[in-house]
């Protein structure tokens, strides 16, 4: 009886304590929701009238006036706190706590502490990876995706779940195919990074009451310059020394960035970890100070890659304290160091003399500038342009659709035999899914992720067409393949879709690839289904990365080849349309894929770009490699044709050089191509195109105008001027119109990093068609 009395007491005991535990963490929880729904802000003058006196939160002053206002405030240990990420508060002017580091790669992402997902916000819209919605070759596309996801920046930084400041777009070149980051970039060609940098960064920047100056949000351009190793064979980002040719350099890897300031007015650049020529990218002067800051004119502030400092002082050893490390990066131009390393020792790089206080000062103003412009200082947001924007503006049913449109433009059909795509959901009875990314939600959202609104998995998005039958037959290593059972559901479908390829295991940030071929046993597992299938037979690579997968190019039993990137949420939706026609592909290869005899033969750490016959070095990217492909840039097919008809091109250019001008007398191979010349004025033409779609079905087609300049100055083989996207239905025509400015579109960058006209003959490229234009004095 006393057993029992004990029992119910210790029963009784342990419910009110688990209550009591409940409603404690209930609690919690809910005073940690009621913190987080409001912004953080300076000058809340509603809060503190005293605030007014002071000038930096008078919004009827310039920028410069407030941030000059502000700085003279400030002593030099505030002054120290706010060249960090996790910048400092000063309580006695009103400016709380403010975290810098916030990432929206292809939607609002947890990576960086700056976002924050709770149950007032718990989700945000992942759109696919920037590899495969460049390969959509739609800038209106690039810059409406910026819009929402500043849009859902706005409104999670409005109930207190993010900052205003993010580090994205990767505009990095995809220059080696083992890059375990390049399904973060536009691909391998400067043009398209360009144009895809610009147009994103506008449409995170860019604000609705067209005040050029004023903030959405504030993008950042990274990693500066020639990053492109992360962890290969054990060379590591953290200490590589990219050796790299000026040509190489302003040909090739810099202009993505010069674009982002130039043309999208970017509010940062984030230098990299490596080094380029010997010199750390965040401690070098000409690269930070001399260009960006000075020849391309930054309106914003230079950033660190996340504790660059520390490498540059614990991997490299470049310095040899860590406070010449701080004093070296701010003097060459840095103003914000991702990181706690110009928080320790700054401050005693001062005390040395080795940095002024005055250098300091640019820093931070450049930081409260970015601040100032995105309306920080400005009072409370809820009074302000996108105050009324919160958890109802994220995950709309409309930014979920554009998720949606944006894997569609970007999936590319790389092979299609008569016959095979698309299927017909009422043919199909049974449908045989395949492979181990076929039902693997989390595969489908790559690097630098959110928490998705939702996912559709490719399983899911055939499954609402047409009857499946599933069988995974691996992991994603697919160290052994189960092929019995996958070749027995194979042969009793109708069809068979086979969804293979790599996630982040394979292909990621610090994790370069050395074998660039489907992993594992996965070729042997298509191999094996596509030969006792008596249908159709659609390989599906879900990848970041080219794949070698010529075994099926070659073999007539695998009819179709899709390529689907990391297409995010709603990959498998995106996937499904275009397997059953309901979408016609459109989207372009945005990378060269090489065979695995490239890998074999290419180090990964040669950084140049040009073939040398010399070594044997077949070069890289389509621009200038020379060697056997799987698939070449821009590759990509249609369930409809194009046709192209060249309307208006010119066969001369003739360059109007002033008087006395050597190359009058001289015969030269090229002449200089900078806006100071008096003959770059207004020197251009335009190339009229029409373009039909012969085929049975409404699509969108990709215009390209490559060029193939003049053999000088190493140039390259074929080069993209520009490209247009056209929607057509069947058997319509459409109007293409290219505008070229001679000295941007008809140059090359010299030996030594100047850009020249070069005079001769060049070759437009355009669909089938080719077009000779003499450049001539």
């Amino acid at each position: 009886m006393k057993k029992n009395k004990a029992m119910a007491f210790t029963y009784q005991h342990s419910v009110l304590l688990c209550f009591f535990f409940i409603l404690t963490h209930f609690c919690l929880e809910f005073k940690q929701v009621l913190a987080q729904t409001s912004a953080v802000f300076a000058c809340d003058t509603a809060s503190n009238p005293g605030l007014k006196a002071f000038a930096f939160c008078d919004v009827s002053l310039d920028v410069s006036a407030r941030v000059n206002d502000l700085v003279k405030r400030l002593t030099l240990e505030e002054k120290i706190t706010m060249l960090v990420n996790t910048a400092g508060s000063v309580s006695r002017l009103g400016i709380p706590k403010y975290e810098w580091w916030s990432e929206a790669l292809h939607g609002i992402s947890y990576t960086g502490p700056g976002v924050k997902f709770n149950n007032v916000v718990p989700h945000a819209t992942s759109f696919p990876q920037p590899i495969l919605t460049s390969a959509s070759f739609n800038e209106t596309l690039f810059e409406n995706i910026g819009k929402v996801v500043s849009t859902e920046a706005r409104a999670m930084y409005n109930v207190g779940q993010a900052g205003l400041t993010y580090w994205s777009p990767n505009v990095n070149i995809y220059r080696d195919p083992r890059w375990g980051r390049g399904q973060e970039t536009a691909g391998e060609d400067p043009t398209l990074s360009s144009k895809y940098g610009v147009a994103y960064v506008k449409g995170l920047q860019q604000r609705d009451d067209g005040k050029k100056d004023m903030l959405k949000v504030a993008s950042c351009c990274k990693h500066y310059t020639a990053y492109d190793v992360d962890d290969w064979k054990g060379i590591q980002r953290y200490n590589f020394n990219a050796k790299v040719t000026q040509q190489d350099l302003d040909d090739t890897f810099n202009p993505p960035f010069k674009s982002c300031v130039v043309d999208g007015n970017v509010a940062s650049v984030m230098c990299s970890y490596n080094q380029v020529n010997g010199k750390p990218t965040c401690g070098d002067y000409d690269l930070l100070a001399r260009v960006i800051r000075g020849q391309w004119k930054l309106n914003g502030y230079i950033v660190t890659d996340c504790d660059s400092l520390n490498e540059m002082y614990w991997a490299q050893h470049y310095t040899k304290t860590p406070e010449e490390t701080a004093a070296l990066s701010l003097n060459a131009g840095l103003d914000l160091n991702c990181g706690s390393w110009l928080g320790k020792y700054t401050q005693g790089a001062v005390n040395q003399g080795l940095v002024n206080e005055s250098v300091i000062d640019r820093a931070v103003s450049n930081n409260f500038a970015t601040l100032m412009r995105l309306g920080f200082f400005d009072g409370n947001p809820k009074n302000q342009i996108y105050g009324k924007l919160g958890p109802n503006d994220v995950c709309t049913p409309e930014h979920q659709e554009l998720a949606r449109e944006a894997a569609r433009q970007g999936i590319v059909l790389l092979k299609n035999s008569a016959g095979s795509l698309p299927l017909s959901p009422k043919a199909i009875k049974s449908l045989a899914v395949i492979g181990p990314n076929a039902d693997l939600a989390y595969t489908m959202i790559g690097s630098y992720e959110g928490s998705p609104c939702k996912y559709t998995t490719p399983l899911q998005g055939l499954g609402a067409s047409v009857s499946t039958v599933y069988e995974k037959g691996c992991d994603i290593a697919c160290a052994t393949a189960q092929v019995d059972n996958a070749k027995k559901i194979a042969a009793a479908g109708d069809a068979v879709v086979l969804v293979m390829g790599s996630d982040q295991t394979i292909e990621r940030e610090s994790k370069d690839r050395v074998n660039i071929t489907l992993p594992g046993q996965q070729s042997i597992l298509v191999t094996e289904v596509a030969s006792v299938s008596k249908g159709p037979v659609i390989l599906v690579i879900m990848s970041g990365g080219g794949m070698d997968v010529k075994f099926a190019v070659d073999n007539p039993k695998v009819t179709s080849i899709l390529w689907v990137g990391f297409p995010g949420e709603a990959g498998g939706a995106a996937l499904a349309d275009i397997i059953f026609g309901y979408y016609n592909p459109s989207g372009r290869l945005p990378m060269t894929w090489y065979p695995q005899s490239y890998a074999d033969k290419v180090d990964m750490t040669n950084m140049n770009m040009r073939a040398d016959p010399k070594t044997g070095f077949p070069g890289r990217s389509y621009r200038f490699y020379k060697g056997p492909t799987v698939f070449n840039f821009g590759d990509g097919l249609s369930y409809s044709q194009y046709k192209h008809h060249l309307v208006q091109a010119p066969k001369y250019v003739s360059i109007p050089l002033e008087e006395g001008h050597a190359c009058r007398s001289t015969r030269c191979k090229s002449i200089d191509a900078v806006n100071e010349q008096s003959y770059c004025s207004n020197l251009g033409f335009d190339v009229h195109l029409r373009v039909k779609n012969v085929g049975e079905m409404s699509g969108s087609h990709t215009v390209f105008l490559f060029t193939s300049p003049s053999s000088v100055h190493n140039a390259p083989q074929k080069h993209l001027l520009d490209f247009q996207k056209i929607h057509l239905t069947p058997q319509s025509e459409g109007f293409v119109k290219f505008n070229l400015d001679v000295c941007k579109h008809l140059s090359v960058v010299d030996e030594v990093g100047n850009r020249k006209i070069s005079l001769g003959l060049h070759v437009l490229h355009i669909g089938d068609l080719k077009h000779s234009l003499t450049v001539r004095i």
